[in-house]
C-alpha cells in the first residue's frame, strides 16, 4: 500500500506510536540513569507502554472481526489517546487548567459517534436510516450523554468504596462543600454534552448534504456476513 493511500486515522496512529516509543526511550534512559524527570516515573513509563497497546488495539480488532471502524471514530480516538496518555500522563499536562474537560469533550464525540453505528446496526433498512438523519443524530447524542452519566456513576462508586478522589470532592485533604464539591462532576457532564452535541450536529450536516457520507460514521464489514447484512 502506498503512503498516500493510508487512512488519515492510520497517520494519527503512527504519530502516537512514534511519540510513545520516543518517550519510553528518552525518559526510560533518564529513569534508569537515576535522574527521573517526573514523580512516579516508573508508573508513567508503564502507562505510556500500555498506551501503545491501546493505539494498536483497533487494528487488531479490525483484523479479527474482519471489519473497519468508522473513520471519524478512529480520528477522535487517536486524538484522545494522545492527549490522555502521551500528553496528560506521560508529560504531566493534567496540571493544565481544564485539560480533563477537553478529554471529556473528545469522549463525548467518540461515544456519540459510536451511537451512529449502533443506530444503523439496529435499523431495519439502510434507506430508512438515510432518510432520518435527525433521528439518527438524536439517538447518537442521547447515547453519548448516557455513557457520560454512567462514567460519573463509576467515579462516584469508586470514590465511595475505594476511597479515591476521581470526582475531586477533596482538595488538599479537605472535603469540599456546596457548589465547589459539584464543580468537577458537573463540569465533566457539561463537557460530555458539548462533545455529544458537536458530533450529532457534524454528522447531521454530513448526512443532510450527502447521505453517502454516512459511510464515515459506521462500521464497514470487509466481507458479506450476517452482521454486514445488518449494516453494522
Amino acid at each position: 500500500m502506498k503512503l498516500r493511500q493510508l487512512r488519515f486515522s492510520t497517520w494519527l496512529c503512527i504519530i502516537n506510536v512514534i511519540s510513545m516509543i520516543a518517550y519510553l526511550g528518552y525518559f526510560g534512559y533518564l529513569y534508569f540513569s537515576g535522574k527521573p524527570a517526573f514523580k512516579d516515573q516508573a508508573l508513567l513509563l508503564i502507562e505510556v507502554a500500555s498506551g501503545i497497546i491501546l493505539v494498536l488495539l483497533p487494528f487488531l480488532i479490525e483484523k479479527i472481526g474482519n471489519f473497519y471502524f468508522p473513520q471519524i471514530e478512529l480520528i477522535f480516538y487517536y486524538i484522545f489517546i494522545f492527549m490522555a496518555i502521551f500528553l496528560g500522563s506521560g508529560l504531566q499536562m493534567y496540571g493544565v487548567p481544564l485539560w480533563d474537560k477537553y478529554e471529556h469533550v473528545l469522549a463525548g464525540l467518540m461515544l456519540a459517534g459510536l451511537g451512529f453505528s449502533i443506530f444503523e446496526g439496529l435499523s431495519v433498512s439502510r434507506d430508512n436510516e438515510r432518510t432520518n438523519p435527525g433521528l439518527m443524530s438524536l439517538f447518537s447524542f442521547c447515547f453519548g450523554m448516557t455513557c457520560g452519566v454512567f462514567w460519573e456513576f463509576y467515579e462516584f462508586l469508586a470514590d465511595t468504596f475505594a476511597g479515591l478522589n476521581l470526582q475531586r470532592y477533596m482538595q488538599a485533604g479537605h472535603m469540599l462543600v456546596g457548589r465547589a464539591a459539584l464543580y468537577d462532576t458537573m463540569g465533566d457532564l457539561c463537557a460530555d454534552f458539548i462533545g455529544a452535541l458537536l458530533m450529532a450536529l457534524i454528522a447531521y450536516l454530513m448526512m443532510r448534504s450527502n447521505p453517502n457520507l454516512s459511510k464515515y460514521l459506521v462500521f464497514k464489514s470487509k466481507r458479506k456476513t450476517y452482521f454486514s447484512g445488518m449494516y453494522f
